[in-house]
């Protein structure tokens, strides 16, 4: 892979390690995870692997600002302002809706980075990001403009790397049957895909869907693959069919936790002492349980979650969990 230039902040490689006391709860296949909430960068998570790259771009491109977006707990938005932090960025971080009266969780943090947060409202976030570009522009800040999750071919190529990592750490992938993991924007699974299509074409890409439809979540991903592929200088494609991906675990909605998501950080904090987050880890964590337990994933198989972060959010859904 011919991979484009980056800046070196994260902590990689990040631990792989094996679940045992979950599996053996399960009954079903070996589990095993990869701890990308500990890239470090005000509390870790898989947008640190992006941003390596991004912000690599955005040097080159002599960028004295980045601008981004996302939800009111974004994990991207949190990294992406102590990223700049770090690499001596103005970050401004547009969030989607109206100002609540307590900040908590990662918008607090937004905050105590450093980042202008500028909230949408009525209006629509791409709209409210293009027009906070046009304003740091005329201010002379040479602005450069990350799109929500980072999910473009620079992001994405991170995680077209992150597997050669795995590949790297055990040696043959450890024969994982499949990486699981959440998916929303498309940017890590683009990678994921590609990585995995090159390195280790014997593992199952399996996104699960915080948000998304999956026609709709398959469609982009299989898009931004290709793309990510071509920029690597990689000779395939990947359709749509090709992703694998559900979205039957998005329970009430993005950002909206259920009975599924409640059980599931209980069950991994209680069995592993490992924190998921309701947004994305553990919706995701969730639904691959159900799997298992729908014998969907089976005692022969060896299963890598990728642990995506957002632990920080937990604060912010303390009155749901306790």
């Amino acid at each position: 892979m011919n991979l484009p230039p980056r800046l070196s902040f994260a902590f990689l490689p990040t631990p792989i390690e094996p679940l045992p006391r979950l599996s053996a709860h399960l009954g079903g296949p070996q589990l095993w995870i990869k701890r990308d909430d500990q890239t470090g960068l005000a509390g870790g998570g898989n947008k640190t692997r992006k941003l390596e790259y991004l912000l690599a771009d955005a040097r080159a491109q002599k960028a004295r600002a980045v601008i981004t977006g996302g939800a009111p707990q974004s994990n991207h938005c949190r990294q992406t302002a102590a990223a700049a932090a770090r690499m001596g960025f103005r970050c401004v971080v547009v969030l989607r809706g109206e100002p609540p009266a307590k900040i908590t969780g990662n918008t607090l943090l937004d905050d105590l980075l450093g980042a202008e947060i500028v909230w949408t409202r009525d209006a629509s976030r791409e709209a409210v990001m293009q027009a906070v570009y046009e304003k740091e522009k005329a201010a002379g800040n040479d602005p450069y403009l990350i799109p929500i999750g980072g999910s473009n071919t620079i992001g994405a190529s991170a995680y077209a790397a992150a597997v050669e990592e795995v590949a790297d750490q055990t040696g043959d992938g450890a024969g994982f049957t499949h990486f699981c993991f959440a998916s929303s924007s498309g940017g890590t699974h683009a990678g994921l895909a590609v990585g995995a299509k090159a390195l280790m074409p014997n593992t199952r890409v399996l996104g699960i869907s915080v948000d998304e439809p999956v026609d709709a979540l398959r469609a982009n991903v299989a898009r931004l693959a290709t793309e990510t592929a071509a920029f690597l200088g990689l000779p395939f494609t990947v359709t749509p069919a090709e992703v694998l991906a559900t979205a039957d675990y998005v329970g009430g909605g993005y950002a909206i936790m259920g009975d599924r998501e409640r059980e599931t950080i209980r069950l991994l904090a209680r069995l592993e002492g490992v924190l998921v987050d309701p947004v994305y880890t553990g919706k995701a964590f969730g639904g691959m349980v159900d799997l298992i337990r729908r014998g969907a994933l089976t005692k022969s198989d060896r299963v890598l979650f990728w642990h995506t972060g957002g632990q920080a959010a937990l604060f912010a859904y303390a009155d749901q969990l306790v």
